[in-house]
């Protein structure tokens, strides 16, 4: 609900990123040593490795900077500093292709439609190794797909569907490479104490953060001196670094085998596809789900105040990054805010009053939109920023709780399938969200240049993300305390 910048829900970049760590935690019983002499040389191997480590590589937040785990740090910083073009696409849309508001929101609502199914990633990445292998491959061609996409923006794109199909690819290359490199954090973590666990899944968040950061700085400077055309081609770039840094990533091909004319595969395949829907089925984790499905399908009007900002109030691409820079940072401070005050409070009750506080937060968008702020000794840039800064604390704040209740319901042994599936589940939400605030945007006739009937849609919007408190009996108890341990891991992954 960001003021001037339309930002895609962090349910949509890292907030559905969490089944590593689920595997990581529960992946350490899945291997026991078969003799006391086979534990004592792994342990031995262990020490030796790690003193080896610690001469020759450097650490950051307490992880060994070996190969791999530069590879794993480089991905996520690429799918963090992507937002770079997040400005550019947006006034592309805006005065290049006079799009309205609703078929903005359309078209990004369609770009988000590759995180709605992330587990046949992880299906497809596991099952069929290109080349004999099943990361370095698809690092590779995530990579290249997402060089073409941008490529294209850059020199060729000319309407909106092509837009649409570009930012698709772009999209479905961020998605494939985050679920690819989600498995190598799993891998690495499987042994190893959870605290270490921890220390990877810091790794990756604080590089997708810096990345995030660095591009908040650049993307409205770059923009208003150079175009979006150059930024399109600056970001065509980016995702060439996914591809370099495949080759640092430690892996065994795999040789002589042919997993498509396995005979146990097509068996093996339909056992997971029917222990998954079983598992959706049952009342513990079908009702949960649905409830986080409402909750973030409630309609949304960024693209309306994104227009209305830029057109009406006319604020700059450069003034516009640096509110992404401050929500960017803000969105730091909401997690940090969420694990050293709320992490033990009951889900229940964050859920009903961060959406009661939200709801009237986010009514103050009407005071800019009939201009009483100024009327308060507030000028619409200073009003804008501190809105935006205050909304975006609490909207992470809000969210982190989807994480920790996704992961109280999955049952055992399938924990990262089944809180995949919860993720996309709850991406689903936000893209109808998306697509109904479109619908609204439309009905109320607000486009480019009206904007009479804003206040109607924003005050319907904030109204509407009340919808779903009655249903917050299909939440499970609580047991917070006791669940805090266990939620850790799940928090440091958010972002």
């Amino acid at each position: 609900m960001s003021v001037s910048v339309s930002i895609q829900s962090a349910s949509l970049r890292r907030d559905s990123d969490s089944e590593p760590l689920l595997d990581s935690r529960y992946g350490k019983d899945g291997v026991a040593p078969t003799t006391i002499d086979e534990d004592t040389a792994s342990s031995n191997k262990t020490i030796l490795r790690k003193k080896r480590y610690s001469i020759n590589s450097m650490s950051c937040f307490g992880v060994e900077l070996t190969p791999d785990n530069v590879a794993v740090a480089m991905v996520y910083f690429v799918q963090g500093v992507l937002g770079l073009s997040r400005l550019a696409v947006s006034f592309y849309m805006k005065d290049d292709l006079h799009l309205d508001p609703a078929e903005t929101a359309v078209i990004s609502g369609i770009s988000s439609l590759p995180w709605l199914v992330k587990p046949l990633y992880g299906f497809i990445s596991d099952s069929f190794p290109l080349f004999g292998y099943r990361r370095r491959s698809y690092l590779v061609l995530s990579g290249l797909l997402g060089a073409f996409s941008w490529s294209l923006m850059a020199t060729f794109v000319e309407s909106k569907y092509g837009v649409a199909f570009c930012i698709l690819l772009g999209s479905l290359s961020v998605a494939f490479s985050d679920v690819v490199v989600d498995s190598m954090v799993v891998e690495r973590s499987r042994g190893e104490s959870q605290s270490m666990s921890g220390s990877l899944q810091s790794l990756c968040w604080g590089s997708s953060a810096f990345g995030g950061i660095v591009s908040s700085y650049f993307s409205g400077s770059f923009v208003g001196a150079y175009g979006v055309r150059f930024v399109f081609g600056l970001t065509a770039l980016l995702p060439l670094i996914t591809s370099a840094v495949s080759v640092l990533v430690k892996e065994q091909p795999i040789r002589g085998q042919n997993i498509l004319l396995n005979g146990g595969f097509l068996e093996s395949s339909t056992n997971s596809i029917t222990q998954l829907c079983d598992a959706v089925k049952q009342p513990n984790v079908f009702l949960p789900t649905l409830f986080i499905f409402l909750w973030q399908a409630t309609p949304q009007s960024d693209s309306a105040m994104f227009y209305f900002t830029t057109n009406k109030l006319g604020f700059t691409p450069e003034f516009l990054g640096r509110v992404k820079l401050v929500t960017s940072i803000a969105s730091l401070l909401g997690v940090g805010l969420y694990n050293g005050f709320l992490k033990t409070v009951r889900l229940r009750k964050i859920f009903l009053v961060t959406t009661i506080i939200g709801s009237a937060l986010g009514m103050t968008q009407v005071l800019l939109v009939t201009g009483l702020n100024r009327q308060l000794g507030i000028n619409d840039e200073w009003f804008a920023m501190g809105d935006s800064l205050i909304i975006t604390v609490l909207g992470q704040v809000s969210f982190m709780p989807v994480l920790v209740l996704a992961a109280k319901i999955c049952p055992e042994g399938m924990e990262a399938t089944l809180f995949a599936t919860l993720m996309s589940i709850s991406n689903g939400g936000s893209v109808l969200g998306g697509l109904i605030g479109a619908g609204l945007t439309k009905l109320f006739g607000v486009t480019k240049d009206k904007f009479d009937n804003l206040t109607f849609l924003i005050t319907l919007c904030n109204l509407s993300s009340l919808l779903p408190l009655p249903l917050l009996g299909l939440l499970p108890e609580d047991s917070s305390d006791s669940d805090s341990e266990k939620n850790a891991d799940v928090e440091m992954k958010s972002n």
